[in-house]
């Protein structure tokens, strides 16, 4: 019983926006969405973790709480949400490393939803099957990105749910060119051409793993690149497919 409130003391300090959900039909249940960020040594500090928060709140279709320690995806949490919003880049090996790992194998590959978001493409540097996850994953021995500024977004599937009638855009963000290439298969639905090579590199991608789905987009550098409201129509819709809703 100790160990109980223990654990019920550790998740009020690190995770906020928890709600009660009432018993209704399951498809017309809130989709429970979490965001794992991370600002401890050893993580790349990511700006837009409480904003991004805030523009999914604010679509009654979720409910979304913030955990503020990566540490949280090795416990049980987890498995009460429909999907996990990863938005933290690691640099160091996470004290519950093997639990996080399993659980996230676990949690996709039996139904789960995965939203990869921006440098957590990154998340796992040292874990190789999380491309099996992620369908491309950050490599440093790449050039990173163009430099931060303005571009299009174009889409190239306008019959996918995520983005069906969207439009191209415009925004100001990190255009990354440092996804590693690789044999998982992925469905791209945007790209962008770099300014620095002139080539096409994938913005925003699907793919899925046993009977979950992943979205992963490389965009949301920072509190301008999140306000394009195109940017953040695609998040809301990316977030209803991934729970398969």
């Amino acid at each position: 019983m100790k160990h109980y409130f223990a654990l019920l003391l550790v998740l009020s300090v690190f995770v906020t926006g928890l709600q009660p959900v009432l018993s209704q039909n399951p498809a017309e249940k809130p989709i429970r969405v979490l965001i794992v960020d991370d600002q401890s040594p050893g993580y790349y500090p990511m700006p837009t973790a409480t904003m991004l928060r805030n523009i999914i709140r604010q679509d009654k279709r979720f409910e979304v709480a913030l955990a503020e320690d990566a540490e949280v995806l090795g416990t049980d949490l987890p498995f009460d949400y429909d999907v996990l919003l990863l938005h933290f880049k690691n640099y160091r090996t996470p004290k519950r490393d093997a639990a996080i790992k399993a659980n996230l194998d676990k949690f996709v590959t039996n139904g789960g939803g995965l939203f990869v978001f921006h440098f957590a493409c990154g998340a796992f540097e040292d874990w190789s099957d999380f491309e099996k996850f992620a369908g491309r994953v950050w490599d440093p021995k790449l050039p990173p990105h163009d430099p931060y500024g303005r571009f299009s977004v174009r889409i190239t599937d306008n019959a996918h749910s995520i983005t069906k009638g969207m439009d191209n855009f415009e925004t100001h963000d990190e255009l990354y060119t440092c996804l590693r290439k690789s044999e998982v298969p992925i469905h791209v639905l945007a790209e962008a051409v770099s300014a620095v090579d002139g080539k096409p590199y994938p913005m925003a991608f699907v793919l899925e793993k046993g009977r979950g789905r992943t979205f992963h987009t490389t965009l949301g550098h920072d509190e301008q690149s999140l306000s394009a409201v195109s940017f953040q129509t695609m998040i809301k819709n990316a977030l209803v497919w991934c729970a398969n809703r």
